[in-house]
């Protein structure tokens, strides 16, 4: 469908409301669940991932806000998505950061473990994610989501201008956490990917030696 983007926006964003609308009474069939692998095979290419992240459109909020879903393969379908479209991030970092507090949620509480966290921790992080890590939670069992999320965050991070955002929301020590309880060596990888990042620019022993919180 690359073309006239005209036409490309509106079969793309005809596709995210379909995704978007509830499953359908019978919890046994999900008939749009499959719409969750088009959309990662949207944002694999330049013109489609410009199309999600059109600030106008507002698709990739959709999308996000189904990362809540119990369907596996719609959650798989986010975070591919989400990732995908965080190869943009050097050009797209404020679109990206205008929808953080719904996309540090589907980013980091996969990633988070299972830990409840301290007051002291909650206390840096903004409601959506203070909220959520205030009590137990299950696990994100497949680790390819969390792979993908961890790669989206390592994207994001790379920017000056979501690194901050990152620290803001305390970032570095939900990741601290959640690679405690980590198992799979792939995924392990990951986290330890973003951490040799922080470390290159200097700022994770600062944090975690002086105990300062870093500027907002």
């Amino acid at each position: 469908k690359v073309g006239d983007e005209k036409v490309q926006g509106l079969y793309v964003a005809k596709l995210v409301r379909s995704f978007c609308r509830s499953s359908c009474d019978s919890e046994d069939e999900d008939i749009f669940e499959h719409i969750a692998s088009i959309l990662v095979n949207i944002s694999k290419v330049e013109a489609g991932r410009r199309i999600l992240m059109e600030p106008k459109r507002g698709l990739l909020k959709q999308i996000i806000g189904q990362f809540d879903s119990t369907n596996q393969l719609r959650k798989k379908g986010v975070a591919g998505t989400i990732r995908n479209c965080c190869f943009e991030a050097d050009t797209q970092i404020q679109n990206l950061l205008s929808i953080a507090e719904y996309l540090w949620p589907a980013l980091l509480l996969p990633v988070a473990g299972k830990k409840i966290y301290s007051e002291e921790d909650r206390s840096k992080m903004p409601p959506e994610l203070a909220n959520a890590l205030s009590h137990e939670r299950e696990a994100v069992d497949d680790s390819e989501i969390r792979e993908r999320a961890l790669e989206a965050i390592y994207m994001i991070v790379m920017q000056d201008d979501g690194r901050k955002a990152f620290w803001s929301v305390n970032g570095p020590r939900i990741l601290q956490v959640g690679y405690e309880d980590e198992e799979d060596l792939k995924v392990m990888g990951a986290y330890e990917l973003i951490g040799s990042l922080l470390v290159g620019k200097g700022e994770i022993e600062q944090d975690q030696e002086q105990g300062e919180d870093k500027p907002q």
